[in-house]
Order: structure tokens, then C-alpha cells, then sequence
């Protein structure tokens, strides 16, 4: 019968060029792997090495079982390894980036139970709604918002998120609250992007309707727009979670009830890899199991997606 080590033994010779250096890498006596070259030659019949004082070469055979042999051994020790990955506690730093509200509000949470729970990791969290290029940036894995655009990132969806418009009560009492999409263009708006200017987008009884809208003020994080919304420079279109929280204490009051933007997808995203870190894999999971608790969650699909 094969021994499987015997074969790992000659894969060992091929690739150090000598039954000596060979020896030497696996910490045995050099007549121990003669042996078991002889061995492996018998049980399959044929000549695998042609052995000279000076020289050690294949022979046409040999080289044929090296080439599948050696991707086999391959594909074991892999397993090997991912299997002692998964058995390892996590440990080390993990790098994650996500977009401002949802990182303050849902993700502080997951990270600390994740440092509770394995002793031996650190967090690094990059708040921003800029999309990083993650092996740039050094990030391991980001929450992403939104549509996602074809790269060479994997993408995990968690599920879907919406935005409500909402506004200050005081600014509604000054400028009165609008009753249709098309008021909208009367209203100062608080813009997320770049420009004080944007095409909204909005979900309703007659299906989607575009307004365009206006401001004086538009920041491309939106824990600004939410400010400038509490503040009282015109309304604004927030993801509904933290919307909620600021509606039910007064410091905002919902628009256009019937009205919310089309749904997006929440991702978390990392750089492809034939195998997912322990560390990352982790947090991931964990993160999955907090969103999942709050409602947000639900999707498992994965893709490639945008940096």
C-alpha cells in the first residue's frame, strides 16, 4: 500500500535537487530517504529517480507522478492548514473601515464583544464615507452601503438599509413641511455628496419619483448631514435606523411619510483571498450575528464587488 509519506519524502527530493539536501529539510538521515525513494519505486513499479554520483534526475515517469503527486500534496497540506486555522484562537489586529452613522450606531457594538471575546486581537476602526481602496489603505474588511460596482473585492450581503427625509421641528414650523416630492425644490435640502445640489430618488405610493433638490449645505460623511439636519438647515435623507432614534427623542420630525429611498444593500467587503484569515472570518460572523439580531441582516450572497 502507498504511503502517503514516502510520497511527500519524494516530492522533497525533486524540489531540493538532492537526496542530501532533501534529508537535511526533513531533519532525517539521508539513507532513511534512499530507502523510502526505493520503497515508493517498487510499490509503483517504475523508476522514478536515475541516481549518479554527481547527478540525481527524473526520468520521464518520475517527472509525470512529481507533476500530479506534488499538486495533491498540495491541496492536502492546504487543508492542513486551514484546518489548524479554524481550530487557532483569533489573534492580531484587524483593520476595518465603514461608513460614519453605521459604525457609531450598529458596529461599536459587534467590536466589543469581538476584543470580550478573544483576549488576543485589536481593532483598528476607520470611520469614513469615502470609499477606500482597502489594499491600499491597508483595511481588512469595510461595511459598504449602496450599489456596488464590479472589482476585485469579495462582497458578503448582510441585508438592506433605506433613508427617510427628516427635519429639524422648528425649521418645518419656519418654512412649513412639504406635502409632495415636488415641494422639495422649495425646501433647503441637506445634500450628501459633494455638491449643494442632487437628483433624489424616491420610493412611494406612485413608485419611484426623481425631484431635484437644493441646499446650503452638503458634506460627504453622514454624521455632518445629520448634524446639519438637527441644526436646522433643511431636510435631509438619513438611513432609518439612526432616523428613527432621532424622530422618537424630538430632535427631528419625518417628511413626506409615505415617502423613503429605494432600498440598498448593506455589504461587508474584504480583498480577495483564496483563504479568509481566522481573524477576519471571526469578526465577520460575529458582526453577521449582531446585524441578524437588530433585523438588518438577512442576505448570505457573495460577489465581486467595488473597492
Amino acid at each position: 500500500m502507498l504511503d502517503l509519506n514516502d510520497i511527500m519524502i519524494f516530492a522533497r527530493v525533486v524540489e531540493s535537487g538532492s537526496f542530501t539536501a532533501a534529508a537535511r529539510l526533513l531533519g532525517m538521515p539521508k539513507t532513511t530517504v534512499s530507502r523510502r525513494i526505493a520503497a515508493l519505486e517498487r510499490e509503483l513499479g517504475i523508476r522514478l529517480l536515475q541516481r549518479t554520483t554527481r547527478s540525481l534526475n527524473l526520468t520521464a515517469s518520475g517527472r509525470l507522478y512529481y507533476e500530479e503527486s506534488s499538486q495533491a500534496l498540495r491541496t492536502i497540506e492546504g487543508a492542513n492548514q486551514r484546518l489548524a486555522e479554524e481550530r487557532a484562537e483569533p489573534a492580531g489586529t484587524i483593520r476595518i473601515s465603514a461608513p460614519v452613522g453605521f459604525g457609531g450606531h450598529f458596529l461599536q457594538d459587534a467590536i466589543f464583544e469581538f476584543l470580550s471575546t478573544y483576549p488576543k486581537t485589536s481593532v483598528e476602526l476607520r470611520l469614513t464615507d469615502d470609499r477606500l481602496n482597502l489594499v491600499e489603505s491597508g483595511i481588512d474588511l469595510a461595511f459598504r452601503t449602496g450599489v456596488l460596482e464590479d472589482s476585485t473585492l469579495v462582497a458578503r450581503k448582510l441585508g438592506s438599509m433605506h433613508r427617510l427625509l427628516c427635519a429639524n421641528p422648528d425649521y418645518l414650523a419656519r418654512c412649513g413641511p412639504p406635502g409632495v416630492p415636488e415641494d422639495l425644490a422649495r425646501h433647503d435640502c441637506v445634500i450628501a455628496g459633494q455638491a449643494t445640489h442632487a437628483q433624489w430618488l424616491l420610493e412611494g405610493p406612485h413608485g419611484q419619483e426623481t425631484v431635484a433638490v437644493s441646499g446650503r449645505f452638503a458634506a460627504n460623511e453622514m454624521q455632518a448631514v445629520m448634524a446639519a439636519a438637527i441644526a436646522g438647515h433643511g431636510i435631509a435623507q438619513l438611513p432609518h435606523r439612526f432616523a428613527e432614534a432621532c424622530i422618537k427623542d424630538g430632535r427631528l420630525r419625518r417628511v413626506l411619510d409615505g415617502y423613503t429611498t429605494p432600498a440598498g444593500g448593506l455589504h461587508v467587503v474584504y480583498p480577495s483571498s483564496r483563504h479568509l484569515p481566522p481573524l477576519v472570518k471571526a469578526f465577520i460572523e460575529l458582526a453577521v450575528r449582531r446585524l441578524n439580531a437588530t433585523g438588518i441582516g438577512g442576505g448570505d450572497d457573495f460577489a465581486i464587488v467595488s473597492r
